[in-house]
């Protein structure tokens, strides 16, 4: 092929796949010249068209401007500088439509109607400082001027911290939590019962009852809990009976309506369900392991009084994560 070679821009188009069209307003653009033009005015290309034009198709195919294909044509910008910058912004769009998979798996799985998923779709959009500007603003209403500063540091950190990639399980909690954390219930909630814990005081009737009979209680509830014993069923009921007893006896107490309410409403104060769910969640969001002895046992031997389960047992949406990188920093969730 000699330096006389033209090719019509039907040619170009024949041989490149690039459509007529196309071509001619890249020409117009300057991006691919003309050699020369018949008598007729058709436009004539060289063969070093062909290499132009395949080189500019593969550049937008993978997504990079014509301003900036111009300059790699023009020798001002080296193609793998530009390359390294589109890898970076395909690693975005990537992130990115990976977070909108997840938040419309959640919407699948957990049944959620129109202003639930805009809700989740636009927490998740959040960037990880605006994030962090909602738990920063939960703990100052949390924990305000007046409140125990270890406590607050003790919820500080375990905050919640939604991962880059996040499966739909994480995206339906960390939707959950965002609720929770706007709830000035809640928020009270959590600062007496974080107050408590940082205190480390024992409930009264635990008090009462001695190290002995109490270490003896939570092992046989942590059992039965961790065998997956009904809460509201017969053998739970029996061992609450059983706890009940052993507790009145230590207390110097009857064992009656009377005694067991009194226990009842303890376990009821310190261990609310929502904020029990809370630290459920942020494990979930979290990715770490539930690790049966940062699992209290109070919740359990509530719901075993009460003859009820409750919502230790998560909903299919708010399942726990078995994907474990680390565990709770100690002191970061509630045990037993």
């Amino acid at each position: 092929m000699d330096g006389t070679t033209r090719y019509s821009i039907g040619e170009l188009s024949r041989r490149t796949g690039v459509p007529v069209r196309t071509i001619r307003f890249y020409s117009d653009e300057g991006l691919v010249p003309p050699a020369d033009r018949t008598h007729a005015g058709h436009r004539r290309y060289a063969p070093a068209a062909l290499q132009r034009l395949e080189l500019i198709r593969s550049l937008r195919e993978l997504g990079i401007g014509l301003a900036t294909i111009r300059r790699v044509l023009d020798h001002e910008l080296p193609m793998a500088r530009v390359a390294l910058a589109q890898a970076e912004a395909v690693e975005v769009q990537i992130r990115a439509l990976r977070l909108r998979r997840s938040v419309l798996r959640a919407a699948a799985a957990r049944g959620t109607g129109p202003e639930e998923t805009t809700l989740m779709h636009r927490l998740t959009q959040l960037t990880g400082a605006e994030r962090r500007r909602i738990t920063d603003d939960f703990l100052d209403a949390t924990f305000g001027a007046g409140h125990d500063p270890a406590a607050a540091a003790m919820v500080r950190t375990a905050l919640p911290d939604l991962p880059e990639d996040p499966t739909a399980e994480q995206v339906g909690a960390w939707t959950e939590i965002a609720g929770l954390l706007g709830d000035a219930e809640f928020r009270a909630l959590l600062g007496r019962a974080a107050a408590r814990q940082a205190s480390g005081e024992p409930l009264a009737f635990e008090a009462l009852a001695g190290d002995a009979v109490v270490q003896g209680a939570h092992r046989a509830l942590a059992e039965a809990r961790d065998a997956d014993l009904d809460p509201g069923g017969a053998e739970a009921a029996a061992l609450a009976d059983a706890l009940v007893r052993r507790f009145a006896e230590a207390c110097g107490r009857a064992p009656d309506a009377e005694f067991r309410a009194w226990l009842t409403a303890q376990l009821a104060e310190a261990h609310d369900p929502r904020v029990e769910r809370y630290w459920r969640l942020v494990w979930t969001v979290n990715g770490w392991t539930v690790l049966p002895q940062l699992v209290p046992v109070h919740p359990w031997f509530l719901r075993a009084l009460r003859g009820g389960p409750g919502p230790d047992r998560p909903r299919a949406a708010g399942q726990l994560s078995s994907r474990a990188a680390s565990q709770p920093p100690a002191g970061g969730a509630p045990v037993a």
